[in-house]
């Protein structure tokens, strides 16, 4: 069997993409597994860092920036779909998958589109409580579409729908207690109090910005600080900032090994995607959300409250912050 899996943008798509072809090569050690992405997105680094080919579309969404570059933006984006969707089809005629997923992201679009039209029956998988615009376009012609939350049928054809959850990482199911190792990884003692901060793999301003006013609360509490920031917020940082760093303050633009993270982390701060909560869940610390409100139909404070209503986390929304 050939499997084309595309999406990405962020870690909400890729790393359930990539617990799917995991998946796929335990049953099936045989087979074949062939990755489309976005050119310029992080699908292109994680992905071969995880021991998968990829395969790259110059693609983008429509902007919303109503600036002369948003709009000229705007105005090429259907001519980038037309080269985008020549592209691949050309790749997958070359690599004939017999199936393809798409998990959402710009590249998944034109990827799983040029597959239906090639004859290849294509599977999409959900994460959020509210879907893309990506799998909503595709869904008429998707063979099934796999969910994590109830009341999807709003939006795509309720025959469609099978409820999965959401895929994670095999490892997770496996993390160590206070792990030393992980202990030694990230040079903290396992004598201090540690709280772990994520605002996903893109980061969170909000999160961000509180930390940054914020890290002497931590020294006087006597905690150690794991924060994870984003790449594009570490590129931009302050130098005064990462000065402030000591052997108790982490400040890291990205935790390749999370299973460490969250082996030593007493309490989590956390943004509220799919991901985030399907793994949140099986971690099972202490947490606090702090949902992104701008997400479509807000859907990270549902997936939040869907914890937060069982006493399993802290929720703390915040309208009109980002």
């Amino acid at each position: 069997m050939k499997y084309l899996i595309s999406g990405g943008g962020t870690g909400g798509h890729i790393f359930p993409a990539l617990a799917i072809a995991n998946k796929i090569k335990k049953e099936n050690p045989d087979a074949e597994i062939l990755f489309i992405g976005a050119s310029d997105k992080m699908e292109m680094h994680r992905v071969p860092e995880a021991g998968y080919p990829i395969e790259g579309l110059t693609i983008y969404g429509i902007s919303r920036d109503f600036s002369w570059n948003g709009i000229k933006k705007n105005v090429k984006l259907p001519f980038v779909l037309m080269k985008a969707m020549k592209k691949a089809k050309k790749i997958i005629k070359a690599f004939q998958p017999d199936i393809a997923i798409g998990v959402g992201g710009f590249a998944s679009g034109p990827a799983l589109k040029s597959a239906d039209q090639l004859g290849i029956p294509t599977l999409l998988q959900e994460q959020n409580s509210y879907p893309g615009v990506t799998n909503k376009m595709l869904a008429a012609k998707a063979k099934r579409i796999c969910v994590a939350y109830d009341g999807l049928e709003k939006y795509f054809p309720a025959e469609k729908i099978v409820k999965t959850g959401n895929p994670i990482r095999a490892e997770i199911l496996n993390i160590k207690d206070k792990d030393p190792k992980a202990y030694q990884y990230f040079n903290f003692v396992p004598e201090k109090k540690t709280v772990l901060v994520v605002g996903g793999s893109l980061g969170a301003r909000t999160l961000n910005e509180t930390m940054a006013a914020n890290l002497d609360v931590f020294r006087k509490a006597n905690i150690q600080l794991l924060w994870q920031t984003g790449e594009q917020f570490f590129r931009n940082i302050d130098s005064k900032l990462l000065a402030e760093q000591d052997e108790y303050i982490r400040i890291v633009p990205f935790i390749k090994n999370m299973n460490d993270a969250y082996s030593i982390a007493d309490v989590i701060i956390s943004r509220a995607g799919a991901l985030a909560i399907a793994e949140l869940s099986i971690v099972g610390r202490p947490t606090i959300l702090v949902p992104f409100p701008y997400a479509a139909e807000d859907h990270q404070t549902y997936n939040a409250k869907a914890l937060s209503t069982q006493d399993a986390a802290i929720l703390i929304a915040k309208p009109r912050q980002s």
